[in-house]
């Protein structure tokens, strides 16, 4: 191969990867703005008046008439949709109906603790469910050990069924209220992450478990690892060095997307811990009918999953290019 065919192999790569790149992303605003145009439509054809419900029956007609028309609702209805895309190109998400408090200020305050809360339910499962995986299937491989199989498929297929808000009250009434070892809500300092994170990470961690034993089992077939075999290298380096890296693209793909999921599931886990996100702030604005906060936030849970899964994307086309080539082949 000579100088010249291989940069043009190297520029024709770069191009298509760019290419993916931008479907991608073309993808992932027509998806936003799909989202934003529903939530613009359902908070104003859903029946009723969002005013009347949110201030209550008992409020002064004059007063659910000045916020009408401090909320915009008293304009045509596409100059009400005009008017709430620019505002969300400005940052601004919206405005509490109720308190008139910008929902941009509430996400700004709310938001870490509910990334932080993710951030580490992910990394334990990732740090769980990944060896786990591995494990069982240097266990199980060659059709060995089917009782073992057979326990771990049932035992993570059990605890995967289990919902997060569920175990979350488990926990609570077992280990801050009966067994008083953990604080029984709120974010107070590091014991006080330990429940929630248990409770958002334990049915992840079994079905990453199984994606990863799946994929450790594929990886331990092929050819490199019988090479790496034959060559009488350790049983630790064949598996780590050899096995490890190659089986999680698959399994870090269907973690990214785990993520997304487990930051909007964590939304009723918030609630059983009192945590201080988004998620206590979503609930407690469906309680009281204050549309302006359930729309702004919708948008936000929406926006972290697409941004989520366009990042896995982007990450699984550099670790295997045949990824953005398949689109356009």
């Amino acid at each position: 191969m000579t100088p010249s065919t291989s940069v043009s192999g190297s520029r024709r790569g770069g191009n298509r990867w760019l290419g993916f790149l931008l479907r991608r992303t073309g993808r992932m605003l027509v998806a936003m703005w799909v989202i934003i145009t529903v939530a613009f439509l359902v908070l104003r054809m859903a029946g009723g008046d969002p005013v009347r419900s949110a201030l209550g029956a008992t409020a002064d007609e004059s007063v659910v008439q000045a916020r009408r028309e401090m909320l915009g609702l008293n304009d045509p209805l596409i100059v009400q949709y005009f008017d709430y895309l620019s505002g969300l190109f400005r940052g601004d998400l919206g405005v509490s109906i109720i308190t008139g408090r910008s929902v941009t200020e509430l996400v700004s305050h709310r938001l870490p603790a509910t990334l932080e809360l993710a951030g580490i339910a992910f990394l334990v499962v990732l740090l769980v469910a990944v060896p786990v995986g591995l494990g069982i299937a240097i266990i199980t491989q060659g059709n060995g050990r089917r009782g073992a199989e057979a326990v771990f498929t049932g035992i993570t297929a059990f605890i995967a069924a289990i919902p997060e808000y569920l175990l979350g009250v488990v926990l609570v009434i077992v280990f801050a209220i009966t067994l008083h070892a953990f604080p029984v809500a709120g974010r107070t300092g590091p014991a006080s992450y330990l429940l929630p994170v248990i409770a958002l990470s334990v049915s992840a961690a079994a079905s990453i478990s199984r994606i990863a034993r799946i994929e450790a089992l594929h990886t331990l077939k092929d050819d490199y690892v019988r090479t790496a075999r034959s060559k009488r290298l350790p049983a630790w380096m064949v598996y780590f060095r050899h096995a490890l890296p190659n089986m999680l693209t698959a399994t870090l793909t269907i973690g990214g997307t785990l993520l997304g999921a487990m930051i909007a599931g964590s939304v009723l886990v918030e609630q059983v811990f009192n945590w201080p996100g988004l998620g206590m702030a979503f609930v407690g604005a469906i309680t009281t009918k204050d549309y302006g906060i359930v729309q702004g936030l919708a948008l936000v849970y929406a926006a972290i999953i697409l941004v989520v899964n366009l990042l896995v994307d982007l990450v699984l086309s550099l670790l295997d290019r045949r990824t953005s080539l398949l689109e356009t082949s």
